[in-house]
């Protein structure tokens, strides 16, 4: 019998395509996911995330964790989450939202932490452990 995987999709949005590719990999090989969706940027994700409100029963295909970094052309972090504090309550009911981030500013960190969807904030790079330590 298989081991039950910890969350059924993940999300991640980086700008940077390496940093996504890393990021996936490291989320396959901690086998906590069945599904991996990433964008390169906060305007696909949120236009991905608004899509599947639109469908009665996509809420289980919603990812359950949205790897966010903060520092992204278009559309930054914070502005992703101006814009998913406006899905309904039920998406941002299902999807946790973890920072992760080359910023070691403070005032980003205590600004996540507005946001009561944001649950965690880590420092790049993503780890093995990073992902068994998560406790949304």
């Amino acid at each position: 019998m298989s081991e039950e995987k910890k969350y059924k999709t993940i999300m991640l949005i980086d700008d940077n395509e390496i940093d996504n590719l890393i990021n996936q990999k490291i989320v396959e090989a901690s086998n906590i996911c069945e599904n991996i969706f990433s964008h390169t940027g906060g305007k696909s994700a949120i236009e991905f995330l608004k899509n599947m409100e639109k469908i009665a029963s996509a809420i289980e295909a919603l990812p359950e964790v949205i790897f966010l970094d903060i520092d992204m052309p278009l559309m930054d972090g914070f502005q992703f989450l101006e814009e998913f504090e406006a899905l309904t309550d039920a998406t941002k009911a299902h999807c946790k939202i973890v920072m992760l981030t080359s910023s070691i500013n403070p005032q980003d960190m205590n600004k996540s932490q507005k946001y009561p969807f944001v649950k965690k904030y880590i420092n790049k790079p993503l780890t093995q452990d990073n992902l068994r330590k998560l406790e949304l």
